[in-house]
């Protein structure tokens, strides 16, 4: 699997899976109806912020990341990232391979530590995933998010020093 800078030209694959994503409910803070043209502003966001893609042998796009500072001014040490893999592709080290090259470029960027604002508790498998990465929950916003077949479930906070 190859990492690379995401283009315009990734998007007509990166489309189907993130909107399949989204519109499922269960996993991002994101408008359910979230339209292409309007996914693709949100998902391509300008530098320093970046956008990669990780690739198989045949250039198959698998799955994408977003990496971005958490926050401006004083608190823009803080790096962040968001992570969607092609459910045709899960199972296969994607998610991995795109949290460890964001965790690699937060450092190299000068950085000070990653979070994530809103890790869907019932988001088990991501969970795990970060926290095998060294990242800790550090709070949890009650019933934060309202999941489509659980209800209110709460959003964690995780974060890992760099």
């Amino acid at each position: 699997m190859l990492i690379r800078e995401a283009t315009a030209k990734d998007w007509p694959a990166i489309w189907p899976f993130f909107h399949a994503i989204v519109s499922a409910g269960e996993t991002l803070t994101y408008p359910l109806a979230l339209g292409r043209e309007e996914a693709e502003g949100w998902w391509f966001v300008p530098a320093p912020s970046r956008v990669v893609v990780a690739v198989d042998e045949a250039g198959t796009v698998l799955g994408t990341a977003k990496m971005n500072r958490n926050h401006m001014g004083n608190g823009s040490h803080i790096a962040s990232a968001t992570y969607m893999v092609d459910p045709a592709h899960a199972g296969r080290g994607v998610g991995r391979a795109l949290c460890a090259h964001s965790i690699d470029w937060a450092r190299a960027e000068g950085y000070r530590a990653m979070q994530f604002n809103a890790v869907v508790e019932t988001n088990t498998a991501a969970i795990s995933l970060y926290r095998s990465l060294g990242f800790d929950v550090i709070g949890t916003l009650p019933e934060g998010f309202d999941h489509p077949t659980q209800g209110y479930v709460g959003l964690h906070i995780m974060h890992k020093a760099l």
